[in-house]
């Protein structure tokens, strides 16, 4: 077993929240080392960004620099 069969390196970017919505989170992830970043809407997909072990992150193609990251329709902020 190597290292990299017990962690991971990742960088999270977090753009949005509502303080009284601490689930509700808008941002990208980047795993170091890796390229290609992954956009969340909530804090049910960062935790399934950074739990999942067999998606890789080039699969999800990198937003265009300056672009918006989408939104699901929930909440407002």
């Amino acid at each position: 077993m190597g290292s990299a069969d017990f962690s991971r390196d990742y960088i999270v970017r977090i753009y949005r929240f509502e303080k009284d919505k601490p689930r509700s989170l808008v941002g990208l992830v980047e795993e170091v080392g890796k390229r290609g970043k992954r956009g969340f809407n909530s804090l049910d997909e960062l935790w399934e960004i950074l739990n999942s072990s067999t998606k890789d992150p080039k699969d999800t193609p990198s937003p265009p620099v300056g672009s918006k990251i989408p939104r699901t329709g929930r909440g407002r902020g």
